[in-house]
């Protein structure tokens, strides 16, 4: 079975709807910290960064007069249910294999537990940790990271570089593997 790549994934048109919404930016950014420390963490690159670009594709804009409001979207928040159930939906129909495609979205859900009564500390997999960290490292305060600027083009290029590192990683882990 063929990898369905970050560039494929990136450009489906529903992608493109959520990711208007929290921002294009801070997916591919945290696409990029998930893949250095899927690495250092032992964790599958490939399923790291596209739980990564898909962790936000939940988010409700919560506006006040014409204005975000933060405080109202913390208390009501619940978009990492909602991304999971988008991201596995998304995955599928890219004819993505469907263990990857429940790994991602498990990690979409966990990636953060602002919407639950309690906390998930040292209760996330590997990669549900890596993601929560990668989230971490590019957050600002009063979500502001969802508002840093980023091209689409730029997005791609960005995107297409990765999948050419996550090629080189499995291509290079499988001939370790077979030895």
């Amino acid at each position: 079975m063929t990898r369905v790549t970050l560039v494929e994934v990136f450009k489906h048109r529903i992608t493109q709807k959520y990711l208007q919404r929290s921002g294009i930016n801070h997916a591919v950014t945290v696409a990029g910290y998930a893949f250095d420390l899927a690495l250092k963490n032992g964790v599958d690159p490939n399923l790291a960064t596209k739980s990564a670009l898909l962790h936000d594709m939940g988010h409700y804009e919560w506006y006040r007069d014409g204005k975000w409001d933060y405080e109202e979207y913390r208390k009501h928040d619940i978009h990492a249910i909602k991304g999971a159930e988008r991201a596995h939906k998304l995955l599928i129909r890219l004819g993505e294999d469907r263990l990857v495609a429940k790994e991602v979205s498990l990690a979409v859900l966990l990636h953060t537990d602002s919407y639950l009564p309690f906390d998930l500390h040292n209760k996330r997999t590997k990669l549900q940790q890596v993601v929560a960290e990668a989230d971490r490292i590019d957050e600002q305060p009063n979500g502001l990271h969802h508002y840093k600027e980023m091209d689409k083009g730029d997005a791609v290029k960005s995107l297409y570089q990765l999948d050419l590192k996550i090629d080189h990683f499995l291509q290079s882990d499988g001939e370790e593997m077979s030895r």
